[in-house]
């Protein structure tokens, strides 16, 4: 057998498992380096989360943070209002949100029965503040990992798909 042929088989029989200790190598260091940062994160999050927390009056963390200031009076469901605001969510807030069943964003059927209607219209309409102030709209960021954009809507629509998400209780969340 020649040299270069022995080299060559020698290659062969060397190089797998090289490349497979090399690759093994190379993806421990990783899952440790993004282990060690998303730990890191994780930290630093609890930490803003509970410095602004402290921030927070009570109002704000019952009604949320935003242009809403005052706590949202409801009566009964307005009907027509909530067409309207079935017409906004549909054309708004489906591609993220689904009423009976996590999404891309949490189920929102019976979220009116869960959080305040001034949360609500807070969360539609200021949700870059609400993810870094608010500890619910934090923790939903660190379940869902995706943050809700501000779609730039009116206190109109805002209340308009509040009094819509009002007709969608978690009965009729289940029944979907």
């Amino acid at each position: 057998m020649s040299p270069n042929a022995v080299y060559h088989a020698a290659f062969q029989l060397v190089r797998g498992p090289f490349v497979l200790g090399l690759c093994a190598g190379v993806l421990a260091g990783c899952t440790r380096s993004e282990k060690g940062e998303a730990a890191e994160a994780k930290t630093e999050a609890a930490e803003a989360h509970e410095s602004h927390e402290d921030e927070l009056t009570p109002f704000q963390l019952k009604n949320g943070i935003g242009p809403i200031t005052e706590e949202v009076k409801v009566g009964p469901v307005d009907k027509g209002l909530a067409a309207q605001g079935e017409k906004a969510f549909s054309a708004k807030c489906t591609a993220c949100h689904k009423i009976g069943e996590k999404y891309v964003g949490p189920a929102l059927g019976g979220v009116t029965e869960r959080r305040t209607p001034t949360y609500v219209m807070n969360m539609i309409l200021n949700p870059q503040e609400m993810y870094e102030k608010h500890p619910v709209a934090r923790e939903l960021l660190g379940e869902f990992m995706t943050q809700m954009p501000n779609l730039g809507l009116t206190r109109d629509e805002a209340r308009a798909i509040m009094e819509y998400l009002r007709t969608q209780g978690a009965a009729a969340a289940a029944a979907k």
